[in-house]
């Protein structure tokens, strides 16, 4: 797993056997967090949320994402144009017949989703993630 988090800010990493993962998260959020699974498109309550607040790893609680970066993309899914610096790492997915950048959580190395260059400024990033992936916890 190719790490983008910051060197002056790091992450202490999660290992649980495949057993505590199974027995710690929903069988959806296992399905994707642990499995690489991916949920159907407008199925997350998530992709709706406005308020102002953090979305965190649903598999170990580190937050990921404000609703700062959050936008609507159309997608289906939860969609954000920067994560939290440090927050999440990448590596490259090669399955289905498509090379794409596959999104984790730094933390606990669950599977959050993709990221795609068609977002908007400043970044011109799309991370198109997993509401089942996420928690929302509002400001304040």
């Amino acid at each position: 797993m190719t790490d983008s988090a910051s060197p002056t800010d790091p992450v202490t990493p999660i290992v649980k056997t495949e057993d505590e993962w199974r027995r710690d998260l929903a069988a959806d959020q296992f399905r994707v967090l642990r499995g690489h699974g991916t949920e159907s498109p407008g199925t997350s309550p998530l992709n709706v949320e406005k308020r102002h607040g953090v979305f965190h790893c649903a598999g170990c609680g580190q937050p990921l994402f404000s609703s700062e970066t959050k936008f609507e993309s159309g997608t289906g899914w939860p969609s954000f144009w920067a994560p939290l610096e440090g927050r999440v790492a990448t590596t490259t997915d090669r399955s289905h017949g498509m090379t794409r950048v596959e999104v984790h959580c730094a933390q606990c190395g669950g599977h959050l989703g993709h990221v795609f260059p068609d977002g908007p400024r400043p970044t011109g990033q799309r991370y198109c993630m997993n509401g089942v992936a996420l928690t929302f916890t509002p400001a304040g």
